[in-house]
C-alpha cells in the first residue's frame, strides 16, 4: 500500500487526529450557534451547549485517555440528537423562524462529527499496524 494512502500508524498520532478534530467540532459547533444560530434568534441555541460539556465532563472524568474519549464524544453525539429533538419540538410550537429541515440537518451534520471523533478515539486505542501489543 502507498504511504500517502495508509492511516497513520502511531497511536500517537490517531489520538492527535481524533482531539484535533473533536476540537475542531466543538469550535465549528460554537461559530455556528454565535454567528449564524441554529434555532433561530435568541438563546435556544444554548440547547446544543450540552454536547460539548458532557464531552469536556466525561472527558476530564476519564483523564482524557482513548476509551473515555470514545464515550465522551459518543455522548456528545447523542447529546446533539437529543438537543436537535427538543429544537425541532421547539421550531414547530412556537413558529420560530428556523426550518425544520435546517435544524435536523445541522443537527446530523454535528452529531456526525462527534460520532467521527468517537470512532477516531477507538482507532486509537489499538496498537500500530506490525506491531507487538
Amino acid at each position: 500500500m502507498d504511504d500517502m494512502t495508509r492511516f497513520p500508524s502511531s497511536p500517537t498520532t490517531r489520538y492527535a487526529l481524533a482531539l484535533t478534530v473533536s476540537v475542531a467540532t466543538t469550535l465549528f459547533l460554537l461559530l455556528g450557534i454565535g454567528a449564524l444560530g441554529i434555532v433561530g434568534d435568541g438563546d435556544r441555541d444554548a440547547l446544543y451547549l450540552a454536547a460539548p460539556a458532557v464531552a469536556l465532563l466525561v472527558a476530564v472524568a476519564t483523564r482524557f485517555r482513548p476509551g473515555g474519549m470514545v464515550v465522551a464524544l459518543a455522548g456528545a453525539a447523542v447529546v446533539t440528537v437529543v438537543a436537535g429533538a427538543v429544537a425541532v419540538g421547539l421550531v414547530v410550537t412556537d413558529r420560530e423562524v428556523a426550518s425544520v429541515g435546517d435544524v435536523v440537518l445541522l443537527t446530523g451534520m454535528y452529531a456526525a462529527l462527534f460520532a467521527v471523533a468517537a470512532w477516531l478515539f477507538r482507532l486509537s486505542e489499538r496498537p500500530a499496524v506490525g506491531t507487538a501489543a
